[in-house]
């Protein structure tokens, strides 16, 4: 229904006056300095290599390993499927920015970019949060996993996460086309953040603040809530495990996950909802690369240095693949 009222919504023309209603605007980037680009792209063009490649091949392993075919496992897949589309939203157009010299984006181009920014980025939330839920059941109620982590639960939670998360970004993006724009285009970010949207805005942008800090936050504060109400409960059982050894297993399990979710909240929560008086944009734009590129590049060597199967899969995906490709 909410959707359905902002779809009626009349587009507002901005007043008349002198000013006019731009149609494009410029990504200010990281730096200003030649030498600093060229550095700054091939260190970018690196990172989303290596994040494309070890997200695929983490897709790749688990999806040819029978002994992978876990809920676990299946919210992993789909952790990097979502990792290789949130690094694709932003980081080839800033590339291409370095190559080209021009650092123009489109109106729609920016809002587009903005929308599926917000949607990848939802769902990365939300996502964590079933693993967690996934870590909580296997851990605090072991004799009832199978019972309660069904595939039809598991695909359950996976379509909540991606539809959740296209509700918010559509939201906030149809409200986004209700703003005039004008005279100042210029973005200081490597793509079109939707906070430096906003401020460039030349019409009231009340209603767009509203909905960030509460239909937007819902999307974070919710399920980081539920991971922080999971571990809760999973700390609570390991104090019960009187065994060393059987706490070190718990916490093996849990590791990977816990340094996902502090790098990932950790980034977001300190660039969108802390008070912008206690850090500068610089410290934004450097907290934002850390979740946007550096978190998804890290995400399949966090889940498989200390994880034996991932590991085992993986020795076995790759010389098939290396067979595959030279009998091409």
């Amino acid at each position: 229904l909410i959707l359905f009222f902002l779809y009626l919504l009349p587009y507002r023309p901005m007043e008349e006056g002198n000013q006019s209603e731009i149609s494009e605007f410029i990504l200010l980037g990281l730096s200003d300095q030649p030498e600093q680009q060229r550095l700054l792209f091939c260190l970018f063009l690196f990172m989303y290599l290596i994040t494309g490649l070890g997200n695929l091949l983490i897709i790749l392993a688990i999806s040819s390993d029978p002994h992978l075919h876990t809920p676990m496992y299946f919210f992993l897949s789909n952790l990097s499927l979502v990792d290789i589309g949130f690094t694709s939203t932003t980081i080839p157009k800033m590339l291409n920015n370095h190559i080209s010299r021009n650092r123009t984006i489109p109106y729609a181009g920016c809002l587009t970019q903005a929308f599926f920014f917000i949607w990848f980025g939802g769902i990365d939330s939300v996502l964590l949060t079933a693993m967690a839920y996934d870590r909580y059941v296997a851990i605090c109620n072991p004799l009832y996993y199978n019972t309660v982590m069904t595939p039809k639960v598991c695909a359950f939670l996976i379509l909540i996460s991606w539809s959740w998360a296209c509700g918010n970004a559509l939201t906030e993006t149809l409200l986004l086309t209700q703003l005039s724009f004008c005279g100042y285009s210029e973005i200081p970010h490597f793509f079109c953040d939707l906070s430096a949207l906003l401020k460039l805005a030349c019409s009231d942008t009340f209603i767009n603040n509203l909905v960030v800090n509460t239909v937007g936050a819902l999307i974070v504060f919710l399920p980081f809530t539920g991971i922080l109400i999971s571990y809760a409960h999973i700390f609570m059982a390991v104090m019960k495990i009187s065994s060393v050894s059987g706490k070190q297993k718990v916490f093996f399990t849990c590791g990977s996950h816990l340094t996902v979710v502090c790098l990932f909240y950790g980034t977001v929560i300190g660039v969108y909802f802390s008070p912008t008086s206690i850090h500068t944009t610089q410290q934004d734009i450097a907290a934002t690369v850390m979740y946007t590129v550096v978190t998804p590049m890290l995400n399949p060597f966090i889940y498989s240095l200390r994880n034996k199967d991932m590991k085992r899969a993986l020795r076995m995906l790759i010389p098939r693949k290396l067979r595959f490709i030279i009998r091409l």
